[in-house]
């Protein structure tokens, strides 16, 4: 007899038989339930007949055309209906996964990507996606690195990245131009050239920088000496900087689009100088579907300001 208990009780429970069981409970009639359901009166006793079997207890007494739970089926019945719940929540969830409504997105970026550009990015991207949880990490590039390679995020936004065995990346060069306060006598001209600049102050990105490297390379050519510097992580900074009249600068020309408003002038920089973005991934684990797509909307998002250099 024990024996006979142990097979039935490991015989599974499908939710077939869970939603046998609830709709006949609900219904009161093997054919209101029958109907309800879509399925035929005889599928519908067989599966109830398994459940009873396999739970060891009867399930509902019959009255007539009338069929109530039995105490034991009662409370069996509150399980039975948390989960379906549940199931139903996954179904939801894995078409929301399947869907690219749901999921995990992690980018740890630089720290002016935190709030130029990416914000109003990732408000595009959640707008028809709001189950897909975000963490957004500002950081210096070689932290970056450290959060791709550990695999405590999904992509990782750089510039510059000098390449590592554990790391796919893909490049893309974006214009720059030379930022100027209004009034500047240069402010005028179609182009800029580093004697333009030979009595201001400069605004630069760090000088381990390779861009600032570029840059200083630039003048250098020109037999231009800033006369005076003003060292900054971020072109965002800089930006905000020029147009208080601290100096000039030469930026990416996303962020000075994106600092248009405070009334700075951008002309084009001669010698060009390019500011090389990076897109990271990890080659030791496989991008999900949500980093994917947003890793295409972010690199599709700079196209007005790709340089015509070939890609990477």
């Amino acid at each position: 007899m024990n024996d006979e208990k142990q097979v039935l009780a490991s015989r599974p429970i499908s939710l077939s038989q869970l939603e046998a069981f609830q709709a006949v409970a609900q219904a009161g009639s093997f054919t209101r339930a029958a109907g309800m359901l879509g399925k035929s009166q005889p599928a519908l006793s067989r599966l109830l007949a398994a459940l009873s079997k396999t739970v060891g207890v009867k399930l509902f007494e019959r009255d007539g055309n009338q069929v109530t739970p039995t105490p034991e089926a009662k409370l069996l019945l509150t399980e039975a209906g948390r989960v379906l719940q549940s199931a139903a929540g996954f179904e939801q969830m894995a078409r929301d996964v399947s869907e690219r409504r749901a999921g995990r997105l992690r980018i740890a970026c630089l720290p002016g990507f935190a709030t130029v550009h990416l914000p109003r990015l990732l408000s595009r991207f959640l707008k028809h996606r709001p189950n897909i949880e975000v963490t957004l990490e500002p950081d210096r590039p070689e932290n970056i690195l450290h959060w791709l390679v550990s695999g405590k995020c999904d992509i990782g936004l750089t510039a510059d990245f000098p390449g590592h065995p554990a790391v796919d990346a893909t490049r893309v060069p974006i214009r720059t131009v030379c930022i100027l306060p209004q009034g500047h006598p240069a402010a005028d001209k179609a182009e800029v050239v580093p004697t333009d600049l030979r009595a201001d102050r400069f605004i630069h990105t760090r000088s381990d920088d390779p861009f600032y490297v570029e840059v200083m390379a630039a003048f250098e050519q020109c037999g231009v000496q800033p006369v005076g510097v003003v060292e900054t992580r971020q072109f965002g900074t800089a930006c905000r900087l020029v147009a208080e009249g601290v100096g000039v600068s030469i930026v990416s020309q996303l962020d000075a689009a994106e600092f248009a408003w405070t009334g700075l002038v951008a002309r084009p920089f001669f010698p060009n100088v390019t500011h090389n973005l990076d897109v990271l991934r990890s080659r030791l684990s496989p991008s999900s579907m949500i980093a994917v797509e947003f890793e295409d909307l972010f690199i599709s998002s700079l196209e007005p300001y790709r340089t015509n250099q070939n890609r990477r």
